[in-house]
Order: structure tokens, then C-alpha cells, then sequence
């Protein structure tokens, strides 16, 4: 280990850390257990480009201009207007609108913040009754993969429901290549800028004498630093990814307001994601408290049965999955992001990853907090060295 910080993992959270070191001037040795960068934010290899993780951007918080600022954005995608068909699932069918008690939700009048120490689902059922809350909370679920979403803090699902469905700007960002085009360029600025990455080195004991970025799952991370604190609740969904011969009635993107699914089209904004002809599409399904897989699979594919009709008959390519505890941080009543595990450990050790104190949900906490290790680490780094030449 030659370089003057560490960073072990090489998913978002390590690639910003390690860039942030970097352009500070400070060497960097970036170590990753698998066989390339990018972690969660990989893809499948064309002609079919699923994302592991997530693949769309909101502008509104500050990992956007940390992007945008260093050109690793790239060319952005927009869905043709003739594409734009959403869908709300309730009662086991189709529509094109929500239900009224939820678009009451987004009309301007609504307030601007929630209590932190009320579940979701007490705070709005009292506000905008039972069944609004309940939709809400569903819909929420796209970006929560949680079944009961309304169980979490009100002022943590509030905040991502305003973000998501009554953004005082629109602020979503559909980037042509998604995630794996972005940790490309950004895997390109940090070997530009000498950070020496090992690929296929899994790190099991923290180098001593340099201040390190632990950038992994909480469970490595436990390992690593011997603190079986480090965790925080999450998600638990089953994915299915989805490619057809494209057809008139695909949705781009539906609710499912009764089970807390989620569809949305990679390829209509994105031609590059799939064969010229074919769309390509990801939908997921929260898996219920002492469900079987099994069931919940039978759910999306239900789901997929509304959203993409005849979809078995025109499937060119899919694959499914299973996310559980790494689908990003979710906060329960009385508990906000700066409750979560610390980003500076103490004695040169910082933390990062999409569990960790940084606000956002799943990729942006990751950027932020990874931005945030790759300060302190390079603060920490000059603090030591400044003590060797006061002694």
C-alpha cells in the first residue's frame, strides 16, 4: 500500500471518496474485492443494460453538482411524449389517475415538513385520511422497496414523497447509460487523477498508520472495524428485469397503489439500453413481512401483467433478483440520517456507503457520504503530519 490514504471498496461510495482524496493531491490505493468497479451501480453487459442498482438522478441535492461540475454526467435521455403512459394500480386494476385523496397531497398548501417521531401512516391518515395515507405510502415503495413504508418516520417519507411526486422544480434526471455510464467516467477521473485501484483484493484487516474510507455493505464493514453496531434499517424486494418486443400499451411507469410495486421503462428514454425494437423495463415488489419469495414474485409478475400486456409471449430477455438490506437506508419514528452510523469513525477511519449519515436515498447517501470520507481522510491525513513536525 503505497498511497497516503486508503479506500476499501470500490462501488459509488469508494469511487467518490477516492476521487475527493485525489483531487486534493493526495496518493490513493482503492481496493476492490471483485472484479470491477461500480459495486451496486453495475449493469448487465449490452444489448440488454439492467442496473443492479438504481439508474435514475434527482437534481436537488448537492452529489448532482458534484457530478455536473467534474463533466461526468454525460448526455441526458428524455422519453418521447407519445411514451408517457403512467398507470396507478388499485383494486386489481389498471387507471390512468390516483386516487383523489393522494393527488391532494401534492396541491400546493401542503405543508412543508413532517414530525420526525410519528410513524407515516398516523401522521397523514390524520391529515389526508386512511386511504391516502395507505396509497401514499405505497407509492413511496418505488423508491423505499419497503412493504410497510407507513411504519417508517413520517418526517423521512414526507420528504422523499415531495421530492418524488410534487418536486417544487422537476428535479428527475434520466442520464443515457444510467449509473454504469456515470461510475464509467467516473472510474476514468480516478485513474486520471493516479489512484492506484486493486481489483480482486479483498481487504480483511485496516492498514495501520494512514487514515482510511471503509466504503462497503454494513456487514463487511462490521468486520472490518469490529463494531457490530453498524447496520440500519432497509428494504427487502424482489427485482424483475424485463425485455419484450415493444408494444403500444406498455406503460412507462405505474404505482401499484395495492402492493407497493413499481414499474418503469429503461429504454424509452434511453434508446441505448436495448435493441432497436424492443423495451426494456425493471419492476419491483416489496416482499411483506413473512412472505415467501415465491409469492412476491407472483405479485410483480401480476404487476407485469397490467403494465406490459402479454409480456410472456413477446419476452426477448429477463432476469430476476432478490434485494434485502442493501436497497439503501430507511429511517424509523424519532430516528433522522444524523442518527445513523457516523461517517468519521475516530482514529483516521471514516465510513461511507448508503446506510451511513448523509441525507439522500440509496446512491446519493452514498456520493454524499463518500464526499464527506474523502474530506475527513484527507484532513486527518494533513492533521498527522502537521503533529510530526510540531514534534
Amino acid at each position: 500500500m503505497n498511497g497516503n490514504v486508503t479506500v476499501v471498496g470500490g462501488g459509488i461510495a469508494g469511487l467518490v471518496a477516492a476521487i475527493t482524496v485525489a483531487e486534493a493531491g493526495v496518493g490513493v490505493d482503492l481496493y476492490e474485492a471483485h472484479g470491477s468497479l461500480g459495486g451496486r451501480g453495475r449493469a448487465t453487459p449490452a444489448p440488454y443494460v439492467a442496473h443492479e442498482g438504481p439508474h435514475v438522478f434527482y437534481a436537488d441535492l448537492p452529489h448532482w453538482d458534484w457530478l455536473v461540475e467534474r463533466g461526468l454526467v454525460g448526455r441526458l435521455g428524455r422519453p418521447p411524449v407519445r411514451d408517457l403512459k403512467f398507470g396507478f394500480v388499485r383494486d386489481g386494476r389498471l387507471r390512468a389517475l390516483p386516487p383523489a385523496g393522494l393527488v391532494r397531497m401534492t396541491l400546493p398548501g401542503r405543508p412543508a415538513a413532517a414530525p420526525v417521531d410519528m410513524t407515516f401512516h398516523a401522521w397523514a391518515s390524520g391529515r389526508y385520511g386512511e386511504e391516502a395515507a395507505r396509497a401514499a405510502a405505497r407509492a413511496i415503495s418505488a423508491v423505499t422497496y419497503d412493504a410497510d413504508t407507513g411504519r417508517l418516520s413520517a418526517a423521512f417519507v414526507w420528504e422523499l414523497f415531495r421530492r418524488v411526486f410534487a418536486p417544487s422544480v422537476p428535479a428527475v434526471r434520466w442520464v443515457v447509460g444510467g449509473w454504469q455510464a456515470v461510475l464509467g467516467r467516473m472510474e476514468a477521473r480516478a485513474r486520471g487523477l493516479g489512484v492506484r485501484a486493486h481489483l480482486g483484493e479483498r481487504v480483511t484487516k485496516l492498514p495501520s498508520g494512514r487514515p482510511v474510507v471503509v466504503a462497503t455493505g454494513p456487514a463487511s464493514a462490521r468486520r472490518l472495524l469490529g463494531d457490530s453496531s453498524l447496520g440500519w434499517e432497509s428494504g427487502h424486494c424482489v427485482l424483475l428485469d424485463l425485455a419484450v418486443r415493444s408494444g403500444r400499451r406498455d406503460r412507462f411507469i405505474a404505482f401499484d397503489l395495492d402492493g407497493g410495486g413499481f414499474h418503469e421503462s429503461y429504454s424509452m428514454q434511453d434508446a441505448t439500453v436495448a435493441p432497436r425494437g424492443e423495451s426494456l423495463f425493471q419492476l419491483d415488489m416489496p416482499v411483506r413481512e413473512g412472505e415467501p419469495l415465491a409469492s412476491a414474485r407472483g405479485r410483480v409478475e401480476a404487476l407485469a401483467d397490467l403494465t406490459v400486456p402479454e409480456w410472456r409471449s413477446r419476452t426477448t430477455w429477463s432476469r430476476t433478483a432478490t434485494a434485502k438490506g442493501r436497497t439503501g437506508a430507511l429511517d424509523l419514528p424519532g430516528l433522522t440520517w444524523r442518527d445513523r452510523p457516523a461517517v468519521e469513525r475516530g482514529d483516521g477511519v471514516f465510513l461511507a456507503g448508503d446506510m451511513v449519515a448523509a441525507p439522500g436515498m440509496r446512491g446519493e447517501i452514498a456520493m454524499l457520504s463518500g464526499a464527506a470520507a474523502g474530506r475527513g481522510a484527507v484532513r486527518a491525513l494533513r492533521g498527522r503530519a502537521g503533529r510530526r513536525r510540531a514534534g
